[in-house]
């Protein structure tokens, strides 16, 4: 994965590199959707010990931190993704954690540790990918910590703003919420089936389904327009992302608000490209939508009631959400298929190791 160049030690870089990327960012300001706003006072340009935003109006502050693999990356180490995407995908999957709070992102603290012998521009590659991803959200990379390590490891944490009493929690679903999402899923699990087993695949997709599968990892998005929208509505009870798995996270939203859900699986959406891939395997479309795939929609919960209101906002703002299911009293966790029978949710949800 690495190009041929020059390898130049952590000042250099710092010098040649970093400083030029982070030039004038100090000193902006961002606008919030109340009025208020925040200003950078010291950014990654200041290289001081931490980066300062100055906040007006009512706001509650929104902190997440997520590491992932870098190079450790299946897609990776088989040459799918490369240095600027594992950057791209460390900033998104941050930003998607404050997404789901509903809060405005407003910065990045990146962490970057890279092997000795890492040439120069992948080193630049990987802090570009970062920047675009921040670009894209709206929200400067301010800095963090960079330095040496036995192999690429990456980490970072999001900054968010949130109105006062505006942050989604997990814990608010209550029996009779319809259970929602923005997007389809199971896209990033596909990809890893689809592409790490091209050597024994007797048939290719086209270079159109291919692409769709790869965007999930290469280009994720962070649902920051759509959290917006469910904090600002104040009748979301309940939200969270799917980066685990959408059965992960309806179990999570259902074990912290007490309450069971019964999915209707034809109400979950599905990309061609993903049911492609379930029947070039030969394995059941539904747990490859549910289980662990780490494709960064917001899984909600809203009542009934509330639901046509919340589509106009949404309709309004060109963006979508579909309604899956609804919470039940009863705590089990259930999927009603097509002839109305009911069978336990199936798919592996994501276990982080303990």
């Amino acid at each position: 994965m690495s190009t041929n160049g020059p390898v130049s030690d952590e000042p250099t870089r710092l010098a040649a590199i970093v400083t030029p990327m982070f030039a004038g960012q100090s000193g902006a300001s961002y606008r919030l959707s109340d009025g208020a706003t925040a200003q950078l006072l010291a950014g990654a340009d200041a290289q001081d010990d931490c980066a300062v935003f100055r906040l007006d109006g009512s706001q509650e502050l929104v902190l997440g931190s997520d590491y992932v693999r870098g190079a450790k990356f299946g897609l990776y180490e088989l040459g799918y993704l490369d240095d600027y995407d594992v950057g791209y995908y460390l900033a998104m999957a941050n930003f998607s954690d404050v997404a789901a709070m509903g809060a405005q992102p407003i910065a990045l603290l990146s962490v970057i540790r890279y092997p000795k012998a890492m040439p120069d521009e992948d080193f630049a590659q990987v802090l570009r990918g970062i920047n675009d991803a921040c670009d894209q959200v709206g929200a400067p990379n301010v800095g963090g910590d960079i330095g040496t390590a036995e192999r690429l490891i990456l980490s970072a944490s999001a900054v968010g703003v949130v109105e006062a009493g505006r942050s989604l929690r997990r814990d608010g679903a209550r029996p009779g919420d319809r259970l929602c999402i923005t997007g389809p899923t199971g896209i990033a699990a596909a990809a890893q089936r689809y592409f790490g087993r091209l050597d024994t695949a007797g048939t290719r997709m086209d270079e159109t389904d291919e692409q769709i599968l790869l965007n999930a990892w290469k280009r994720p998005r962070a649902r920051v327009a759509e959290g917006r929208l469910l904090s600002t509505g104040g009748v979301v009870t309940s939200c969270q992302d799917s980066s685990d798995g959408l059965k992960a996270g309806i179990e999570t939203i259902a074990s912290r608000s007490g309450v069971g859900f019964v999915v209707e699986e034809e109400a979950l959406p599905v990309v061609d490209a993903v049911a492609q891939v379930a029947k070039l395997a030969d394995i059941d479309l539904i747990p490859l939508l549910l289980g662990d795939s780490v494709d960064f929609q917001l899984v909600f919960t809203v009542p009934a009631e509330h639901v046509p209101a919340l589509r106009e906002s949404f309709d309004e703002a060109g963006l979508d959400f579909h309604d899956i299911g609804v919470a039940t009293e009863a705590p089990d966790l259930l999927l009603r298929t097509g002839d109305g029978t009911t069978r336990e949710l199936p798919g592996a949800a994501w276990r982080h190791a303990t």
